[in-house]
């Protein structure tokens, strides 16, 4: 739903309408609909702003307006990202077996694109909407996205793949906690004991959660903690190779390593290459998300994976049943697995 502010030339929105009247953005659609449900105060001060702006539902809004949509929209931090694309396909799949279509926004991790999705999607009166990353990753909320998300939750049922403190949406996460329990038991049990956590950064959920779950187990195991074994950074490539860089300046070096995720994995193998460290016979490496580049990696990578198949069906299955208005849990985990490959294998000291 928009149109052009004849002296400012921007885009206006459902919710600009609602805020300058003070309403909500349901309370306009249902003055957009003629609903009598709405106080005759109210709808006088809606109608005015409408009339004001010239403003006008569009066409695929107003056809949805009153049937309910079989269409999910998901919100992707970067479907560059394999782990993303994986969850979208598994997602896709789920919804086309249960005769729904999705439309995928990619957000680039920016915080104003998310916002305008998120909008852009409740225009559209799709029937709910999946969040992977970005925001719902954040170890604190951001307040105004909190806010905005208050404001369609009512209509529309939101799914994250992290958490929206202060709203009403639902949960469905991998279980961070016992995919580094998968990894850090796994090396310990081949007899690494100075291993290595490589890349991610500590306001992210997931990562906050790994990395003091990391401590937790060393304390378990009566194993030191290095401060200098821990390397944060990003996600990528470039993290991973910085990271292990880093670590060839330790003494001693560690024998294992686990990377936040695959990408970071390259660059931790290519750092060992090039200081002629034979991987697994000097160095273990580890990561999470299984995607395709564990295959492709020479020698192949172990690595936790999360059943994507599984995981995309749970956040359909959690979307659908949300938006048709039965009972369903506001938190669910999805339990990872540890696949074994060649990077791997008994410490040599």
């Amino acid at each position: 739903m928009e149109v052009r502010k004849s002296m400012e030339n921007k885009t206006i929105t459902i919710y600009d309408i609602a805020r300058e009247a003070g309403v909500s953005a349901s309370t306009v659609s249902r003055v957009l609909t003629n609903s009598a449900n709405v106080r005759p105060e109210k709808k006088e001060k809606v109608q005015y702003l409408i009339n004001k702006y010239n403003f006008k539902p569009n066409a695929l809004a107003r056809g949805l307006t009153d049937t309910k949509s079989k269409v999910i929209g998901i919100i992707a931090a970067d479907v560059r990202n394999s782990y993303y694309a994986k969850v979208f396909v598994a997602c896709e799949m789920a919804a086309r077996e249960q005769g729904h279509m999705v439309l995928l926004c990619n957000s680039l991790g920016e915080t104003e694109q998310e916002l305008t999705q998120l909008e852009m999607l409740y225009e559209q009166r799709v029937g709910a909407i999946i969040q992977m990353g970005g925001r719902a990753d954040d170890l604190v909320s951001d307040v105004g996205y909190v806010e905005m998300v208050n404001q369609m939750t009512n209509n529309i049922p939101l799914v994250v793949t992290g958490k929206l403190d202060g709203t009403m949406c639902y949960q469905v996460q991998i279980d961070a906690m016992r995919a580094i329990d998968l990894l850090m038991e796994y090396l310990i049990d081949l007899g690494h004991r100075r291993i290595a956590l490589v890349g991610g950064r500590p306001d992210v959920l997931s990562t906050f959660e790994k990395y003091q779950r990391y401590r937790q187990i060393l304390r378990n195991y009566q194993l030191d903690y290095a401060e200098e074994y821990v390397r944060g950074g990003g996600y990528d490539f470039e993290t991973g190779y910085r990271g292990m860089n880093e670590l060839f300046d330790c003494d001693p070096v560690p024998t294992a390593v686990i990377a936040i995720n695959d990408y970071a994995a390259a660059g931790v193998m290519r750092s060992a290459m090039e200081h002629g460290v034979r991987i697994p016979e000097d160095l273990s490496v580890t990561s999470y998300d299984n995607t395709e580049l564990t295959e492709l990696l020479n020698p192949t990578l172990t690595s936790v994976d999360y059943n994507y198949e599984k995981f995309g069906k749970k956040l359909v299955d959690t979307a659908i049943a949300a938006a048709e208005g039965l009972a369903v849990p506001r938190i669910q985990l999805v339990n990872p697995e540890l696949v074994v490959r060649e990077s791997t294998a008994a410490a040599r000291e």
